[in-house]
């Protein structure tokens, strides 16, 4: 490991970045780099420009990875090489902004009939009943699930913030279900190592998986998911707001 990236890890590290944010940052660098053939220490203005134009114009990357690009050089111009022009010669692109896909409640319920593993299912339904994103639904514990108090525990959620969501009966009788057939102990949902929680690419694999089998054009995904539960409570709360103007 060279200096430079050392010495990025540790100011990631201090400054308390998730490892998916540090991890894709490094990623970032390094391929800045290698697109250079030189260490970002030799790079400048002129380099990240044409770097950005490469992403664009060639790769043909979507916003959210450029977005995070930038964030990444950001990071290491500013913070790790302390340069004064890293803010204004690395600008963020115009962000294009779309509807997201959006599953009626007949479409959610083809969905979760279609997928036939009792694990992924209660993952799915977790994500979709509970509001979750992958993150966050990978990464419960047994002990996240308070049945008495019909909450989920949610630790160290986006922004590195605890939280509760609620649990409604239906999940909670899927996740006894699944409970007594598989028995987890460190992690809810367990990898094929008990000691890992199951990986993004396995969920986002039968979630595909069980979109095709129920013969849905839409792409299922579980921000897919979330975003239905949270257009569903929105479109709840203004239709008791109109039934009490009534």
């Amino acid at each position: 490991m060279t200096p430079l990236r050392q010495r990025m890890l540790d100011g990631m590290h201090l400054r308390n970045l998730s490892p998916r944010t540090i991890q894709a940052y490094i990623d970032h660098v390094a391929k800045f780099a290698a697109y250079f053939g030189k260490s970002p220490e030799l790079l400048g203005p002129d380099e990240i420009r044409q770097y950005q134009i490469h992403l664009v114009h060639t790769r043909h990357v979507s916003w959210s990875t450029f977005n995070q690009g930038v964030c990444a050089l950001r990071f290491l111009y500013r913070v790790t090489l302390d340069k004064d022009w890293a803010i204004s010669h690395i600008p963020f692109p115009r962000q294009v902004r779309k509807l997201p896909v959006v599953l009626s409640s007949a479409e959610v319920l083809e969905f979760l009939s279609a997928i036939t593993s009792l694990k992924y299912r209660a993952i799915l339904m977790t994500a979709y009943a509970a509001g979750l994103r992958i993150s966050e639904v990978t990464h419960l514990r047994p002990s996240d699930i308070d049945s008495e108090r019909m909450v989920i525990r949610i630790q160290q959620g986006k922004g590195h913030k605890d939280r509760y969501v609620m649990l409604s009966p239906a999940l909670l009788q899927v996740l006894r279900r699944y409970w007594r057939a598989a028995r987890p102990t460190t992690w809810l949902f367990p990898s094929r190592d008990p000691a890992h929680p199951i990986s993004y690419s396995a969920v986002q694999r039968a979630s595909q998986q069980a979109a095709r089998d129920a013969g849905l054009s839409k792409p299922v995904t579980v921000r897919v998911l979330r975003h239905c539960m949270l257009v569903l409570k929105l479109l709840t709360t203004e239709e008791q707001k109109l039934s009490g103007m009534m």
